[in-house]
Protein backbone atom coordinates (compact mmCIF):
# COMPACT_ATOMS: atom_id res chain seq x y z
CA UNK A 1 0.00 0.00 0.00
CA UNK A 2 1.08 3.84 -0.80
CA UNK A 3 1.98 6.23 1.39
CA UNK A 4 -0.59 9.80 0.94
CA UNK A 5 1.47 12.51 -0.38
CA UNK A 6 0.69 14.51 3.07
CA UNK A 7 2.11 12.06 5.10
CA UNK A 8 5.83 11.54 3.37
CA UNK A 9 8.31 13.44 5.26
CA UNK A 10 10.07 16.78 4.49
CA UNK A 11 13.16 15.84 3.73
CA UNK A 12 11.34 14.60 0.24
CA UNK A 13 9.75 17.89 -0.46
CA UNK A 14 11.69 20.09 -2.39
CA UNK A 15 9.33 22.66 -4.47
CA UNK A 16 11.67 25.55 -5.45
CA UNK A 17 10.72 28.58 -3.56
CA UNK A 18 9.87 31.83 -5.43
CA UNK A 19 10.01 34.24 -1.78
CA UNK A 20 13.23 34.40 0.00
CA UNK A 21 13.65 35.09 3.54
CA UNK A 22 15.24 38.29 4.55
CA UNK A 23 18.91 36.25 5.74
CA UNK A 24 18.61 34.52 2.32
CA UNK A 25 18.27 37.47 0.45
CA UNK A 26 21.17 39.39 2.42
CA UNK A 27 23.34 36.06 1.32
CA UNK A 28 22.39 36.56 -2.13
CA UNK A 29 23.25 39.96 -2.16
CA UNK A 30 26.72 39.69 -0.42
CA UNK A 31 27.71 36.61 -3.58
CA UNK A 32 26.23 39.29 -6.55
CA UNK A 33 28.46 42.29 -4.76
CA UNK A 34 25.58 44.31 -4.19
CA UNK A 35 25.79 44.61 -0.35
CA UNK A 36 27.50 47.15 1.09
CA UNK A 37 28.30 46.92 4.58
CA UNK A 38 26.38 48.74 7.64
CA UNK A 39 23.13 48.69 4.93
CA UNK A 40 20.01 47.58 7.41
CA UNK A 41 18.59 45.18 6.53
CA UNK A 42 14.37 46.27 6.29
CA UNK A 43 13.49 47.67 3.15
CA UNK A 44 15.56 45.63 1.08
CA UNK A 45 15.25 45.38 -2.88
CA UNK A 46 13.68 42.73 -4.72
CA UNK A 47 15.53 39.82 -5.85
CA UNK A 48 15.29 36.66 -7.65
CA UNK A 49 16.57 33.55 -6.52
CA UNK A 50 18.66 31.88 -8.18
CA UNK A 51 18.05 29.21 -11.05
Amino acid sequence: MSQHKSLRGSSTITVKRNVLKRFERVDLMKKRGQWKEGTRVLNLPKTKPEA
